[in-house]
């Protein structure tokens, strides 16, 4: 998708999701109502979702698309590298990825966003597959890290953020 053509549907999806994330339902219903509309709104978006640490370890949250890895394997993937370098990471080609985990063979890129409390500790990851390779850019990190971070934020209105 051309940039300006990207950048312009964040902006429409920034602003669908603070007229809904307005209102503070829970985090889990924050988390599929970001899902849903970030899977439905863009077409590359394979698989959209959470995973949540608990116990140490990387379980499922919600997502949308095909079943997903339950659990992930400790330090391995892109979505512990996300943990473990405390940062957003772009893949290109999922094959390329030391260690990648195959939820599904036909995830080609990803893009995984910390996910933080309000404390600023990383609770888990955002995690989004494309059937594509080389889907994702720092249009996607930029927007991306932005809806995600509404999850613990002040909820009153998100969208000023």
């Amino acid at each position: 998708m051309e940039a300006k053509k990207k950048q312009g549907r964040y902006e429409r999806v920034i602003k669908q999701l603070s007229e809904l994330l307005a209102i503070d339902n829970g985090e889990l219903a924050r988390m599929a109502t970001i899902n849903a509309v970030l899977h439905n709104k863009f077409e590359y978006f394979f698989w959209t979702g959470f995973y949540l640490l608990r116990n140490n370890e990387l379980i499922v949250g919600p997502y949308q698309g095909p079943v997903a890895c339950q659990k992930l394997t400790k330090n391995n993937g892109v979505c512990w590298a996300t943990i473990n370098q405390g940062k957003s990471i772009i893949v290109p080609d999922v094959e390329k990825f030391p260690d990648h985990i195959a939820c599904d063979s036909r995830s080609k890129s990803e893009i995984t966003i910390p996910l933080t409390n309000s404390l600023n500790e990383i609770i888990g990851v955002f995690d989004v597959d494309s059937s594509d390779l080389d889907s994702f850019d720092e249009i996607d990190r930029e927007n991306l890290e932005k809806i995600v971070g509404w999850l613990f934020r002040l909820r009153n209105n998100p969208g000023t953020e």
